[in-house]
């Protein structure tokens, strides 16, 4: 793993922040130092106590000596710097681990989000302790790759729906806040890229933490998209259906084996019928077979889910 180093300022221990940002950042360097403003500005009005957790992810250029030459002026920020590139799962899991926040907050270092709204995510989980997590929700699209990202993503987001079975605005918003208490048995489960905002999603919604989507605008990102469409939407969708089978694996089993079951019955009277007698063909056999033992392997994952202590 990765052996990070901690510099700047921070606030002190008697100071227990109440909220705590993780800010990855990667190749940000003509920006970051702005988006640091905007989020310590917004926290400073807020009246929130807050530490901004600005991870440099290995960055290839000068992102982390902007940070460390801004650091004496925003003495709640702390730095720390990753020695080989992480992924910004990575950087969302060990900040997350590491806050010392009550309530953490996810977003991004792009200029894309309007953290000057973090306070407004923040309040909403003050206000109703029945909310566990509370995401920006997007009204727009302005990543690169529109035309396929546009597609992709709501295809991915209806069968999130449709196995979490629940509405989801937004599957992977990068803007969210949410209890640390609630988040810390599945900061595990996040995988290093950008499916972990997926991951701490479904993650909720599998064990019926109530999710909040409040919408926002989205701003058309600084610098270059880090985001590669085949292979992260490839693992978009395996994300979705890695979660749930983990958290309820009936979801994804269950159908496809009553479907097989279903369709070996229908051709099993259709071959007596057709054959005047009781013979069963090949494919028949092999389909109905199939069902039952994909039904038994769902049985079985679920009786393992049920079993485990995080469920």
């Amino acid at each position: 793993m990765t052996t990070p180093e901690t510099s700047g300022s921070a606030v002190t221990p008697a100071e227990t922040p109440y909220v705590t940002i993780v800010l990855p950042c990667y190749n940000e360097q003509d920006h970051v130092v702005a988006e640091v403003e905007r989020i310590c500005a917004a926290m400073d009005a807020s009246g929130y106590t807050y530490e901004l957790l600005a991870i440099d992810d290995c960055s290839t250029d000068y992102t982390l000596g902007r940070l460390g030459e801004a650091a004496p002026r925003f003495p709640h920020m702390r730095i720390r710097a990753f020695h080989r590139n992480g992924g910004s799962g990575t950087v969302r899991r060990i900040g997350s681990q590491e806050a010392r926040g009550e309530i953490v907050v996810w977003t991004d270092a792009d200029m894309s989000y309007p953290n000057e709204r973090i306070p407004e995510l923040v309040q909403i989980l003050e206000k109703d302790p029945t909310i566990d997590q509370v995401v920006g929700a997007r009204t727009t699209e302005e990543g690169s790759h529109k035309f396929l990202r546009v597609p992709a993503k709501w295809f991915i987001r209806k069968v999130a729906e449709r196995l979490a079975g629940q509405k989801i605005p937004d599957l992977n918003s990068g803007l969210r806040a949410f209890r640390k208490s609630v988040a810390k048995p599945y900061l595990r489960l996040l995988p290093p890229g950008f499916s972990c905002v997926t991951t701490i999603t479904l993650a909720f919604m599998s064990n019926q933490h109530d999710v909040y989507y409040l919408p926002i605008e989205y701003a058309k990102r600084a610098g270059k998209s880090k985001f590669n469409f085949v292979s992260d939407a490839y693992r978009y969708i395996l994300q979705v259906l890695r979660m749930v089978m983990y958290f309820n694996p009936l979801k994804v089993l269950m159908p496809p084996a009553l479907w097989l079951v279903g369709i070996g019955l229908v051709k099993g009277v259709y071959d007596m019928i057709s054959h005047l007698a009781f013979y069963l063909t090949s494919n028949t056999v092999v389909t109905f077979l199939s069902g039952m033992l994909i039904g038994a392997v769902a049985l079985l994952a679920d009786l393992i889910v049920r079993s485990r202590g995080d469920v």
